[in-house]
């Protein structure tokens, strides 16, 4: 089956013909913690789900953060097939330029057991909505200075108190859907 790895320390894409079984993508990774994202259609892009507390470099994948390596194979309703994006048009999609405020964050992330991926709930007037630490980050991304300093300094503290990182986080999701309104 063809497939595309993502180097994001080489930054390079390698096209791989790999035989799909069901410990390929964990061998792959060398590891049992495996994300998986549909970000770009009719594909599947696995990461190792260990890579942020590993302090991994991270990359922007059609604008979905990314961390460590990537592996894209193709996905036919859910059955992993033949990649189908041209390698160039996945070029275009991938932005290796992570800015501070991402990496101060992700550094500060990497010293908890806080999944990127991994939703949770958070209500916004009498609407539940699934968001995941994702989400909260790109947020805070496109917030003013203060406010990036201000989410920065505070997860420093939670950390620096043992307090529940995922839930400054959920917070910190409620804050920004309270004040994108």
């Amino acid at each position: 089956m063809k497939a595309l790895s993502i180097d994001v320390q080489q930054q390079t894409i390698k096209e791989l013909d790999i035989q799909m079984q069901p410990n390929t993508v964990y061998s792959f990774f060398n590891s049992i913690l495996i994300d998986e994202l549909s970000t770009i259609s009719q594909h599947q892009i696995y990461s190792d789900a260990n890579a942020l507390s590993q302090k991994k470099k991270a990359f922007f994948l059609g604008g979905q953060l990314i961390i460590g390596d990537a592996l894209i194979t193709g996905r036919n309703s859910f059955e992993d097939s033949d990649v189908t994006i041209p390698l160039n048009e996945l070029k275009t999609l991938i932005n290796y330029d992570v800015n501070h405020f991402y990496l101060s964050a992700l550094e500060l992330l990497s010293s908890s057991d806080i999944n990127l991926y991994r939703t949770f709930e958070v209500s916004k007037e009498e609407e539940k909505l699934q968001l995941n630490t994702e989400w909260v980050l790109y947020t805070f991304n496109i917030a003013d200075d203060k406010t990036k300093e201000y989410f920065l300094s505070e997860l420093q503290k939670v950390l620096d108190s043992n307090e529940s990182v995922e839930e400054y986080i959920t917070k910190m999701a409620g804050l920004a859907l309270k004040y994108a309104s």
